[in-house]
């Protein structure tokens, strides 16, 4: 089978070439599909990813939310009793509350007002797996202190360079002044700029109006080998019906659920995808068709010489496969630098991982091929009897 492959004339990359132009044309049309799939599945990923990064670094077995709250961003609150209840269920070795909300400030380097989303919790009692931050909780504790994203969307070079170099900055927020005093780094997501971190004492400064009472998540740590179903399950059967337990894995698909069913984001960027999948099915079937009706008189003769439908087909799909390969190749290179420029622009994280990569090329397959068995429909009807 080898030996024969070797040794079979390559019809389909010699009808390519032929025509220059329109090999070109055929390329870039495949690349401009494949980098349109490209940015539409960076765009979501990014989403999905930073609308859960910090669902996905909290430091807990089980999570409490209200059973209202859609998202982490925007929690509903519920009653901070429900933690001292949920000690009462065996296992349960803490649940601490974690305050969340959303607010603008200023920000310290241009004085532009952006959104910002501040966290806080007892610093005594890390409530997510950075150690960034835990290693600066002591800074917290002191009155009107804040823990910046250095990764938040905007201009903050010089405000990062003078913490890191030891020096702290005050910025205000609703009229009050407030300290940076540490960097952390996790990103911004389409939601807010960035997040600033702090104490509970300091979130309440911030956000007058909110209750100590009414927190937003409740983090629950476990004994050490508890099962940790049984324990969520008796939470939710303990706790009234305000609040719902998740374990860790679970409040991560919620989130990533909600986002995915709730949202027109979602969507949006799924319907770009197919629209570049069409796009490069109609560039590729145009070319195919056009190539084809060009060599009929070839085609027939071949059919006349005794080759079957079968070998002609081949000879179509190889070239579809031909410009699959080939237009894909420039599309990866164009989509990483895109990626790059969006990331710096956005502070979004927009990256190629090989996975995608091969996820296009697939798709880019498929779609070559698919016009390649569109265009052989006039192939297979053609008589060497009505040509000739």
């Amino acid at each position: 089978m080898f030996k024969a492959l070797k040794n079979r004339t390559p019809l389909g990359w010699l009808q390519l070439k032929h025509d220059k132009f329109r090999l070109l044309t055929a390329l870039s049309g495949i690349a401009f599909a494949d980098i349109l799939i490209f940015m539409q599945l960076g765009f979501m990923n990014a989403l999905y990813t930073t609308n859960t990064q910090y669902a996905r670094k909290i430091d807990g077995d089980i999570i409490l939310t209200s059973t209202q709250a859609t998202n982490f961003t925007r929690p509903y609150t519920f009653p901070r009793r429900r933690l001292y209840q949920a000690m009462d269920i065996p296992g349960v070795e803490s649940a601490e509350p974690v305050y969340i909300g959303s607010l603008s400030w200023r920000n310290p380097q241009n004085r532009e007002k952006t959104s910002m989303t501040v966290i806080g919790f007892d610093p005594e009692q890390p409530a997510f797996d950075l150690p960034e931050v835990n290693s600066q909780l002591d800074k917290v504790k002191i009155p009107d202190t804040v823990l910046f994203d250095k990764a938040s969307r905007g201009e903050y070079d010089e405000v990062i360079s003078q913490i890191e170099a030891g020096k702290t900055i005050t910025t205000e927020i609703d009229r009050t002044t407030v300290t940076i005093d540490g960097l952390f780094q996790v990103g911004a997501s389409f939601q807010d700029d960035g997040a600033l971190i702090t104490s509970t004492q300091n979130f309440m400064r911030l956000f007058p109006r909110k209750e100590p009472g009414t927190v937003s998540l409740g983090v629950v740590k476990l004994a050490p080998g508890r099962n940790l179903e049984a324990v969520r399950a008796a939470l939710n059967a303990y706790l009234t019906e305000d609040v719902k337990a998740y374990t860790y894995q679970e409040y991560v698909d919620s989130e990533l659920a909600y986002i995915q069913a709730s949202t027109a984001i979602g969507f949006v960027f799924t319907l770009g995808t197919l629209m570049g999948f069409i796009v490069g099915i109609v560039i590729v079937y145009q070319v195919l068709s056009t190539d084809v009706n060009d060599h009929m008189a070839e085609y027939a003769t071949f059919k006349a010489m005794g080759y079957r439908n079968i070998y002609l087909l081949g000879v179509v799909f190889e070239e579809a496969l031909i410009l699959s390969i080939i237009g894909f190749v420039p599309s990866v290179a164009i989509a990483a630098g895109l990626y790059h420029l969006t990331a710096m622009a956005t502070a979004l994280p927009i990256v190629l991982p090989v996975s995608r990569a091969v996820t296009v090329l697939i798709i880019t397959i498929v779609m070559c091929s698919v016009s390649g068995a569109i265009a052989t429909r006039k192939l297979q009807a053609a008589d060497p009897a009505d040509i000739f």
